[in-house]
């Protein structure tokens, strides 16, 4: 996509990767900045993780060999919000699964959020503001989890309540259920680096600070 940009003078390229590919290698304060990377040989990390490390770097790679075009990173948290399209995302399938009750109980997992619509304001100021090429930028609003979500659906949706899920399993839960249930097994792993949760703080760096005066920072709405 890039080499075909280049060729037809695109000046700029906004690649959409993912806070997958920054802060799924563990730090020792649990802080994630866009200067993170996540390490594609980190022990049991998950197929789609690794492959948005290797494609984000795969995408800086080429512009650093070839030239003639500018890069922009969008990095974006799990992203939530309105949709415009039938088919479910990963995030709208995972609420549409708890509604269904299709998730009596639920890992521990605590993860960042964004609104689509924030995601997309990121992604303009990264297309047009001259200081965005070459930058990467970390989309994130705050933390939740599956569970917190749950009981948002549950005050929300009252009739819905006996679906969704009313145990939060705890780390140690998970690892031992992982062993004979292959759809814990991310979990597990994701949640390996702390004893009571998967907790990640991204704490956005460049995308919440204005890149010239007079230029509005990029604020987004809270979870």
């Amino acid at each position: 996509m890039i080499a075909a940009a280049r060729s037809a003078g695109i000046p700029r390229v906004v690649m959409t990767s993912s806070f997958a590919a920054v802060g799924y290698t563990l730090t020792p304060d649990d802080h994630y900045t866009e200067e993170n990377w996540t390490d594609p040989n980190t022990p049991g990390l998950p197929a789609y993780h690794k492959s948005k490390v290797l494609a984000e770097a795969a995408a800086w790679d080429y512009v650093k060999t070839n030239g003639g075009i500018e890069l922009a990173v969008v990095n974006p948290t799990g992203i939530f919000g309105p949709q415009l399209v039938d088919r479910p995302s990963g995030s709208i399938g995972l609420i549409k699964a708890l509604m269904a009750g299709e998730m009596p109980v639920v890992p521990v997992w605590n993860f960042g959020v964004v609104d689509v619509r924030d995601v997309v304001d990121l992604h303009l100021r990264a297309m047009l503001h001259p200081a965005a090429a070459g930058e990467r930028f970390l989309a994130n609003s705050g933390s939740s989890s599956l569970f917190k979500i749950a009981n948002i659906l549950r005050e929300q949706f009252p009739a819905a309540a006996d679906r969704l899920p009313a145990t939060e399993l705890t780390i140690d839960q998970v690892r031992e259920a992982a062993k004979t249930e292959p759809a814990l097994k991310d979990a597990a792993v994701l949640g390996a680096g702390s004893p009571k949760s998967a907790t990640r703080r991204p704490v956005p760096s460049l995308a919440g600070s204005p890149w010239t005066s007079g230029t509005p920072s990029w604020q987004p709405r809270r979870p």
